[in-house]
């Protein structure tokens, strides 16, 4: 942070000299005043960090300035000095929000040392409110752009959203998006579009598991007419279409891996050659990559090529289960019943308390997807203004066993899936382990982290 401004208020102009000679030798920017008016203009022209305030002046009390100054301009910290420093002011001082009090004589390496405490404040303010604005304007473009939104107020989905702000800045960092089948990963990575340099330019998405491996070069690199059997005229491929913008590959772990050896040699070198040309180009994208898969074990076990894993995975985010962040659930419930009930033009305003009851105490596998088609459906079936039970349909929550049945499975390698039952799994995976997490997560197909917040939240630590 650059040099804080500070600006003096006393009607003693041998105290403001004192504090204004003391501060410029620490290298503050200094205005000094020694009437409201003066102090005034000062506001009005300067951008003032903090000012220090004589508690009497004259024709007007210091904790009426005090007070103007806090309710105009809320960011500025206030340090109060006076001559008398009886309890009772100090308490009124600090009630209009003043941050320090010194009472006359003071010595100025106290003063300083408390502008040296405002200073890491003022920093920390400022930060907060950069991060805040900047997480602001990320939910403004995913509202513009796409009428999509990332609700909830837990810390999780601060910090996904503090995530997605960070690496946006950035141009060309590739970002890996893991997260469960539900979670959000297409409007995460659409946020971090919207919110790059890259916004003005297009935004395009493609579902790897949906490509014919024989069709993979056309499709991501385009083809000349006539290079093959039904190419009856030239085809831009993804890559082209995605220049200069951002090109999202969701299950990127379902390519094939010969196939993913020619992505690595475009993301190296940025350069494609359409099937049926000589002629290669030159191409500008930003590549953000999904998957609901642990792709770092795949990679371990051969399954997935390390060399493309590391390219891809500059940047991770981690989006977490739904169930792991139960406090958002209310927020999306609220939001949800409004935009159908809006859709749909039914006048619904409530929930019922055993819905929440009923979703807290189901696994929500399917994630935010699963809870917001469960809403649209309970808005279509309910004819008065508040959604009941009988409205909702989930899927019964697995009945968690804290001990291990022995005849539970016989071939854990074929049919481990936490969406089947998570504790008993992972109690299944531990002991089949030795209690080593890595090899449990390994065998649970997630990644240790995940293992380990999935632990916790059982208490299995």
């Amino acid at each position: 942070m650059d040099s804080l401004t500070v600006l003096i208020l006393d009607d003693e102009q041998r105290v403001v000299d004192e504090i204004e000679e003391f501060l410029k030798n620490k290298d503050y920017r200094v205005y000094p005043a020694t009437d409201a008016d003066t102090a005034y203009e000062y506001l009005e022209k300067v951008n003032v960090d903090i000012v220090i305030l004589d508690v009497k002046l004259p024709g007007i009390s210091g904790l009426d300035v005090l007070e103007k100054i806090k309710s105009t301009y809320p960011d500025i910290e206030v340090i109060m000095i006076s001559g008398h420093g009886d309890m009772g002011t100090v308490i009124k001082a600090m009630r209009k929000g003043a941050l320090d009090y010194f009472p006359k004589p003071f010595r100025l390496a106290d003063i300083n040392n408390s502008i040296l405490r405002t200073k890491r404040f003022v920093e920390l303010s400022k930060k907060l409110k950069t991060a805040e604005a900047s997480i602001d304007l990320l939910s403004r473009k995913l509202l513009e752009n796409i009428g999509g939104r990332l609700l909830g107020i837990s810390p999780a989905i601060k910090q996904l959203k503090e995530m997605m702000v960070k690496v946006s800045a950035t141009d060309n960092t590739s970002v890996l998006i893991l997260g469960e089948s539900g979670t959000g990963k297409e409007l995460v990575a659409h946020g971090i579009h919207y919110l790059s340099e890259r916004s003005k330019g297009p935004f395009y998405s493609v579902n790897c598991s949906a490509i014919p491996e024989s069709l993979f070069e056309s499709e991501f690199f385009g083809h000349k007419k006539g290079s093959f059997t039904g190419a009856m005229e030239d085809k831009q491929g993804w890559f082209e279409i995605a220049n200069n913008g951002t090109l999202f590959l969701d299950e990127i772990s379902d390519m094939p891996l010969v196939q993913q050896a020619k992505l690595l040699r475009v993301l190296e070198e940025k350069k494609i050659s359409k099937v049926g040309s000589h002629k290669v180009q030159s191409v500008n994208v930003r590549v953000i990559t999904a998957s609901n898969k642990p792709l770092e074990n795949m990679a371990n076990e051969n399954r997935f090529r390390l060399d493309l894993f590391h390219r891809l995975s500059i940047f991770v985010i981690e989006i977490p289960p739904l169930r792991d962040r139960r406090e958002d659930i209310p927020v999306l419930m609220e939001f949800y019943l409004n935009q159908y009930a809006n859709n749909l033009q039914k006048d619904i305003t409530g929930i019922d308390e055993r819905i929440y009851e009923m979703v807290n105490a189901n696994p929500l596998h399917g994630n935010v997807r699963q809870l917001k088609n469960c809403i649209e459906r309970a808005v279509i079936l309910c004819e008065g203004s508040t959604l009941l039970p009988e409205h909702f349909r989930l899927s019964k929550p697995e009945e968690l066993v804290t001990e291990i049945k022995e005849d539970y499975y016989d071939d854990l390698d074929e049919i481990f899936d936490l969406e089947t039952n998570e504790k008993q799994l992972i109690l299944k995976a531990l002991q089949k382990a030795n209690n080593n997490k890595s090899k449990a997560a390994s065998i649970l197909n997630i990644t240790w982290q995940s293992l380990d917040r999935r632990m916790k939240k059982f208490g299995l630590e």
